[in-house]
């Protein structure tokens, strides 16, 4: 009898403190939501408004990836379009600001910064053409707004 009292005793003893120690530790935060496109930029950020779409490319200059979509993005440039790269070991506070969590992110804005498009990880030359013929002319309502990975 006196074995039984002793357990339970060491029992409710193990209990206790595994519940002291989770109410320490806390419960774990909430899911975030991650790889999330900025909807909104600062063009002085990455050289002004100075054309009337500006196509970014948050990118990293240790992601192979990321130089594939840099060339494609690269393409687009126009007297109308300005193209910048914001290379996370250049310019790690802009990632940050942007809440950038994941390369490559590709977004097209207008000239007021309001993103319209945005692309995260590989994107093809044929949806960013079509994305800035979207933004151009935006009655075509035959895409969406953010796009998934695509092959190419």
């Amino acid at each position: 009898m006196t074995r039984l009292v002793l357990a339970l005793a060491v029992a409710a003893l193990v209990v206790v403190i595994v519940k002291i120690r989770e109410q320490r530790r806390g419960r774990d935060a909430p899911t975030q939501p991650q790889w999330q496109v900025p909807s909104q930029l600062d063009l002085d950020d990455v050289g002004g408004a100075s054309t009337d779409w500006c196509v970014v490319v948050f990118s990293s200059s240790t992601c192979a990836t990321c130089a594939d979509v840099v060339a494609k993005a690269s393409v687009l440039a126009s007297p109308s379009v300005a193209v910048h790269t914001v290379d996370y070991v250049a310019r790690p506070d802009l990632h940050k600001k942007y809440a950038v969590d994941a390369v490559p992110i590709t977004v097209l804005a207008d000239r007021n910064g309001s993103v319209v498009r945005g692309f995260v990880g590989p994107v093809s030359a044929t949806d960013l053409w079509a994305a800035m013929a979207q933004a151009r002319d935006p009655h075509d309502e035959s895409s969406t707004d953010i796009c998934a990975p695509s092959d190419g």
